[in-house]
Order: C-alpha cells, then structure tokens, then sequence
C-alpha cells in the first residue's frame, strides 16, 4: 500500500483528476465506436456520454466543446437510435414486405432484445418471416425475400450507425482541439 501511497505523492492530484477524466472520456469514445459494429454494445449512446462528461466535468466554457457542438452531437446520437430501430424495417418493405412483415420486424426486435445479441439478430428476421408467412399469407418463398431485406436493411443500418458514430467523434475532436 505504500508503494501505491508514494508514486502518487510525486503527483499532484489535480493532475491525476484530469487524466482519469480524460481516460474515462477517451475510452467512452473508442469502446462507444468499436460498439457500433456489435449489437450488445451501446456505441453511440456511449460517444454521446463522452461528450457530455467532458463538457461537464472539464468545465462548461473551459471544455473547449461549444454547447452548440454538444446539441449537434446529440442530433446524430438521437437520429441513431431512430435508424437503429427502423432499418431491418425499411430494408424488409424495399424487398417487397407487407406491412405484416414490417410489423413483424419491429416486434421480433424488440422481443430479441431479451436474448442479447443472437435475439437481436435473429429476432427481426424470425419476426418478419413469421408475419408474412402467418398473418399476410405469403407463401415460403416471398416471405423469404422481405426477410433478406430485413438483413440487408440491418447491415445498412449498422454502416449508417458507424458513420453516424464517426460524425459524433469528428465533431467533438473538432470542437475541442481545433476550432476552440
């Protein structure tokens, strides 16, 4: 305990409080964007959290984040989260759903939640197959087609999310360490 005791004596605290900050708010954005390509983690919302620790913590005005910065990073993390829910959907009516199938979709997402990240993957596509086939009344095969625009639609949806993620990073490097 004494050797932890002395090397932080050769430190002063102050220093120690602003590099766990910054380890804190470095890491958020790197695991938040690594977590945009896994389903399990919440990639955005955690680059959205790096962003409003820093302007909190390191000082509204001193952050070097504008308030305007901060508002517009919140519009990417808020209109990924609304793609993040309607992708598999629009990729399932693109390849030719009914709006069973799109239901379907939303409904085998949300249910797939609750099994980590095979549900999420396989519950939009059960969902939509299951809808067409039962409540539409499509045969095998058609319902097969809106279920590959339901992957295509979650692939599409999952590239839109990492550019969104590398528009919230981008913004916030440039926010702070250029234009302030």
């Amino acid at each position: 305990m004494n050797l932890i005791a002395g090397f932080f004596e050769n430190f002063p605290s102050e220093n120690i409080v602003t590099t766990l900050k910054w380890s804190l708010i470095v890491g958020l954005l790197v695991v938040g964007f690594f977590g945009t390509f896994l389903p399990v983690i919440p990639g955005t919302t955690m680059i959205f959290a790096g962003a409003v620790i820093h302007y909190f913590t390191m000082g509204m005005e001193a952050s070097g984040l504008a308030w305007q910065g901060l508002v517009f990073i919140g519009i990417l993390y808020v209109t990924s989260l609304i793609l993040d829910g309607i992708s598999g959907a629009i990729g399932a009516k693109w390849f030719g759903s009914s709006k069973w199938g799109i239901i379907g979709a939303i409904l085998g997402g949300i249910i797939g939640i609750f099994f980590s990240i095979p549900g999420l993957i396989i519950g939009p596509i059960v969902g939509v197959f299951l809808f067409e086939v039962l409540f539409a009344k499509k045969e095998v095969k058609e319902a097969s087609n809106s279920t590959i625009g339901t992957v295509v639609g979650g692939l599409a949806g999952i590239a839109a999310r990492v550019i969104l993620a590398l528009g919230m990073i981008a913004w916030y490097v440039g926010d702070v360490f250029v234009v302030n």
